[in-house]
């Protein structure tokens, strides 16, 4: 599929050649011509006043909901590591499937990335598609996209789930828009409905005062992406067996406008709160930013990750990456120190399925406390530098 020029029509004012990023026109006997770089954006076609340039009719991409059957996981990796979410993801699916009476498949894409076939097999996929090809080693959201689609049009699954993570937010809108189905964002739950077999997508909606329960009775597959850390882990089955299927990778489907040029990881110096065990948090309660460096050293005592809330975000106190909340992270850590946080619904979002939460306010009616498994009701600038110096004089003691 190509765009066409209607060479009658074209005035030969080359602005179609200005704007194309890829220049996949050239002018001939001083008309464009398309050559083999084109993707097929459509800047051309959006600048040329007189017509003379169409697009190929993009073929949407049907599953009759009839014939669909499964629950399907994108298995997410990078680096030849599995998601955390993934695991949350697959032990969601098992129940899912099992309501349905349908199986577990997981989709797993990348390069050289078949040892990780039997770990999801152990929890609890019962069939693994692998596409494993040199051009899936760096992740391409076009690319990426484009080869699920194609697989879903031949197995056409029931449901669909991926991680709401930078990757599965870039792939998944793209994968409902070329099957015309629907897909709920940021789920915080899953079920099936015992009386129509319809997925029922819970998610926090309104800003987080209301919980909301999405259905899609219509379209298949159901879709969803699943916030990592609000689903519990399942427990691992070495004695699972499954069937591990390879996929040949389609190179048609490399043709994409993104070109990756190279990756560079973020080096940090802290914990990264999505897998962190303690969490030290701070809020508006610090009242400045230079004060946040006792959050810091309590978290680095305890071996923990530091959080923060959106208002000392925005605040430019801390980077977005510290961010708890409904529009940061969700964490789900074994200690949750909330430090001079009210408690918005907002950040309780995130966080409160921590394991242990202790809430650090001097206002006794402050929401958090609601939450919290352990509150102390005092200045934070008294009872932070008192468990800092505490914590320090036991490791004296023991060194």
């Amino acid at each position: 599929m190509d765009i066409k020029i209607d060479l009658e029509k074209c005035t030969g004012c080359a602005e179609c050649i200005e704007v194309c990023p890829f220049e996949a026109l050239v002018l001939v006997d001083g008309k464009p011509q398309v050559n083999e770089a084109c993707t097929i954006c459509g800047a051309c076609a959006e600048v040329c006043d007189v017509g003379a340039i169409s697009l190929p009719e993009m073929p949407k991409i049907k599953v009759d909901k009839g014939k669909t059957k499964d629950v399907w996981v994108c298995a997410e990796q990078r680096d030849g590591q599995l998601a955390q979410v993934v695991y949350e993801l697959l032990g969601e699916a098992r129940k899912l499937a099992d309501a349905l009476q349908q199986k577990v498949i997981a989709v797993l894409l990348g390069y050289r990335i078949t040892s990780l076939a039997q770990e999801l097999v152990k929890y609890g996929a019962d069939k693994v598609y692998i596409i494993d090809h040199p051009l899936l080693k760096d992740f391409n959201e076009s690319i990426y996209s484009s080869t699920l689609i194609s697989l879903i049009r031949k197995s056409q699954p029931e449901v669909l789930l991926a991680g709401a993570t930078a990757r599965g937010r870039s792939v998944m809108p793209q994968i409902s828009a070329a099957l015309e189905t629907g897909l709920t964002a940021d789920c915080t739950g899953l079920a099936i409905d015992e009386k129509t077999g319809l997925l029922l997508q819970t998610r926090p909606a309104f800003g987080g005062n209301i919980m909301a329960t999405i259905a899609c009775p219509e379209k298949r597959p159901q879709m969803a992406t699943v916030r990592p850390n609000v689903l519990p882990k399942p427990l691992t089955n070495s004695g699972r067996q499954g069937e591990i299927v390879d996929v040949h990778f389609n190179e048609e489907n490399t043709k994409s406008h993104v070109q990756v040029i190279k990756f560079i990881k973020e080096i940090e110096d802290s914990i990264d709160l999505a897998e962190a065990d303690v969490i030290v948090a701070g809020g508006r309660g610090l009242k400045e930013a230079k004060n946040f460096k006792l959050i810091k050293e309590l978290a680095k005592l305890l071996g923990g990750a530091v959080g923060a809330t959106r208002a000392v975000v925005d605040a430019g106190w801390v980077p977005a990456n510290f961010q708890v909340g409904q529009t940061g992270k969700t964490v789900n850590p074994k200690l949750y120190i909330a430090c001079g946080i009210s408690g918005a619904i907002q950040h309780i979002v995130g966080m409160q399925s921590s394991k242990v939460i202790v809430a650090i306010n001097n206002d006794p009616n402050a929401p958090i406390f609601n939450i919290a498994t352990y509150g102390i009701v005092v200045d934070l600038f008294e009872v932070i530098p008192a468990m800092i110096k505490e914590i320090k004089r036991r490791r004296e003691i023991h060194s």
